[in-house]
């Protein structure tokens, strides 16, 4: 791993995120601290930040605690949009149409890191 690499906030190690699931971690992204949603899918790690558009209140329905629907998409615990898990598009729900916003992730020697 690169100075440059380890210089970015460590935000969790792969191996606490099993695949498939989601995992909340807390960063600082722009100078604010944040809540972030991280999301596996294989050694591909997605991040977003814990807020849904429709009415900016958190994703999860307890800390850390997240719902994914049948259809393997992320769902807010406050009014039920779905959020497919690639670009983070609300599929379904108040906030069809608009999207949860990314934050930049890398992964690298087990690790995932801010981008």
């Amino acid at each position: 791993m690169s100075d440059a690499e380890t210089d970015r906030p460590l935000l969790a190690r792969l191996d606490q995120l099993p695949d498939g699931g989601f995992l909340e971690v807390e960063a600082q992204v722009e100078g604010d601290a944040e809540s972030l949603v991280l999301y596996r899918d294989g050694a591909q790690v997605r991040a977003w930040l814990n807020v849904c558009p429709h009415a900016g209140r958190r994703l999860d329905w307890a800390p850390g605690q997240f719902l994914k629907s049948s259809q393997g998409h992320l769902v807010c615990a406050a009014h039920g949009a779905s959020f497919e898990l690639q670009h983070g598009d609300c599929v379904s729900g108040p906030c069809r149409g608009d999207r949860l916003r990314a934050v930049g992730v890398a992964v690298a020697e087990g690790e995932i890191r801010l981008a």
